[in-house]
């Protein structure tokens, strides 16, 4: 990956809709060259694909909750298991398994609290292998980047 490349990509994070001739004038190429990297970019996975931010309190889920989950057991089968069945759960927006006493992180969007509570009651907590979970919920939102510095 070289210059050009990150100068696409920067400009693809800024607005996936851009248009390929903006584009390639917007980082020094023609037309062809530039829709050529592109697609090279998809190809080689680093270009994952395209989606529209949404704000999530517009539609009706500004509860956002980091869960803190402790497992009984760390085996292979036992993340891969849990990993299975957080997939399936919408409310999860992403799950990160971590290092320190709280095996997995979880961000989870919720309508409010009661929302939230049938989510742990009725989803989460009827998960096995579960020994712990820990819910910290936001106040608001400082930082909220989805533009990953590629300088």
């Amino acid at each position: 990956m070289d210059n050009i490349d990150r100068k696409i990509l920067a400009a693809l994070q800024e607005n996936g809709r851009i248009k390929i001739a903006e584009l390639a004038e917007k980082v020094g190429l023609s037309a062809t060259p530039c829709a050529r990297r592109v697609a090279n970019l998809e190809e080689s996975g680093v270009i994952s694909g395209y989606s529209a931010r949404v704000n999530q309190t517009e539609v009706g889920l500004p509860v956002t909750i980091f869960v803190a989950v402790e497992l009984e057991r760390q085996s292979t089968e036992g993340l891969q298991a849990f990993e299975a069945a957080v997939r399936r759960f919408d409310q999860v927006m992403e799950c990160y398994l971590m290092t320190g006493s709280r095996d997995i992180l979880l961000r989870v969007v919720a309508q409010d609290l009661t929302d939230f509570d049938r989510f742990l009651e009725h989803r989460l907590m009827r998960v096995p292998g579960i020994r712990n979970t820990r819910s910290s919920f936001t106040l608001r939102t400082m930082i909220c980047r989805n533009v990953l510095p590629l300088e």
